[in-house]
């Protein structure tokens, strides 16, 4: 260890990511990308900023993305009868692990644990020791449900993906408003990086709670991982905000400080380009995360009929295991097979594989590969 480090370096865990390959050849189901690529209006809109304009700086505050989100979730939630997104209740970030890590910084530092699940996204807990946050897991139950009720007790705050990663499973609005009204005095936070593959947003309830951001993510639904973008969407007490001669909401006014306080400028013009158009986009959006749900179930069944037991799923991945074949080995095999699946070696779930749903060509020989493993 150096000693030109800070002293909390030391203690620091630092995130691992998923393996990405440098062969071609290999079928690769272990990151949860899209198998379909961007939408092509997407790819379109960020062509036309490649030129002299790149000399300038971006929109630090990025308000054609902004005002693409709240459009589309104002269109969605009108049938509901709910009032609408102003794009001053959204934040947007560099991918929304840095959206997140501005939550954990700016909202979460209250001397209270942090509450998450004890199987969720592994990035929770680096965040807690980047920051200095004091945090405690919440079991999920046998069938690695989010129990609500576990969380009422006294906390800084809580965090939770919805569907919950890696296991795919997913809380309805109505358990979501159930912790919300039981916990009124720190913020809940659902990260919602793949709800579009099986699940209700929790966007439909920042109306009613002020104290409920939500966060999601442009590299799986929409196909742009490579782009780097992610958002929050927070309550619209817009008039509070006005009397306190602050531009966003409450929550939202935090992320904006902590953003304007470490890299004013985190999207480039691109990035806002093509994110603005992705939501725009909204045909190729709908039919691209169809086309992933009809193959997830088409995995899941095939799957199951050669032993696995899968969890339900609402995400782009599915969570199995095979009660007669040990996960460490299943994956070594299907890497050998020229297919890369994700494997945990942490408790309770050392024997579940977490697979990436890719096209059908890919699928085909994921369970190709499965059955030649599972047959030794």
């Amino acid at each position: 260890m150096s000693k030109y480090w800070s002293p909390f370096v030391k203690t620091l865990v630092p995130y691992v990511p998923g393996e990405q390959p440098k062969l071609n050849k290999l079928v690769k189901l272990n990151t949860n990308e899209n198998p379909y690529g961007p939408s092509p209006k997407a790819l379109a809109a960020m062509q036309v900023e490649i030129g002299d304009t790149l000399r300038l700086y971006p929109d630090p505050n990025g308000e054609r993305l902004k005002r693409a989100v709240a459009d589309y979730y104002s269109v969605q939630r009108a049938v509901a009868d709910y009032y609408s997104v102003q794009p001053a209740q959204v934040f947007v970030g560099n991918g929304s692990d840095e959206v997140l890590a501005h939550a954990f910084h700016g909202l979460f530092q209250h001397g209270k644990p942090l509450l998450f699940p004890d199987v969720t996204y592994s990035f929770y807990p680096v965040y807690c020791g980047l920051y200095g946050i004091e945090y405690e897991t919440i079991a999920l139950d046998d069938e690695f449900q989010i129990e609500v009720a576990d969380y009422n007790r006294p906390n800084g705050g809580i965090i939770f993906p919805n569907p919950n990663a890696p296991t795919g499973r997913v809380l309805t609005l109505q358990a979501i408003e159930r912790l919300l009204q039981a916990n009124t005095e720190s913020v809940v936070l659902v990260d919602e990086a793949y709800i579009d593959f099986g699940g209700e947003s929790a966007i439909a309830l920042v109306d009613r709670y002020p104290n409920l951001l939500v966060t999601q993510t442009l590299s799986k639904s929409r196909s742009l991982a490579g782009l780097r973008v992610g958002l929050a969407v927070g309550h619209p007490d817009l008039i509070e905000a006005l009397e306190r001669a602050v531009g966003h909401p409450d929550l939202i006014e935090a992320l904006e400080r902590i953003k304007n306080s470490f890299n004013s400028y985190p999207l480039d013009r691109i990035a806002i380009a093509g994110a603005a158009a992705a939501f725009e986009d909204r045909l190729y959006f709908q039919q691209t995360c169809q086309q992933v749900i009809a193959s997830r179930e088409d995995v899941v069944a095939a799957m199951t009929a050669q032993g696995f037991e899968v969890l339900p799923s609402a995400a782009n991945f599915i969570f199995a295991r095979h009660p007669g074949h040990d996960a460490a080995a299943l994956a070594a095999a299907l890497r050998e097979a020229g297919v890369i699946v994700r494997h945990f070696k942490l408790p309770r779930i050392d024997q579940y594989l977490r697979i990436t749903i890719g096209t059908p060509e890919q699928n085909q020989a994921l369970l190709d590969a499965i059955a030649q493993a599972t047959q030794k």
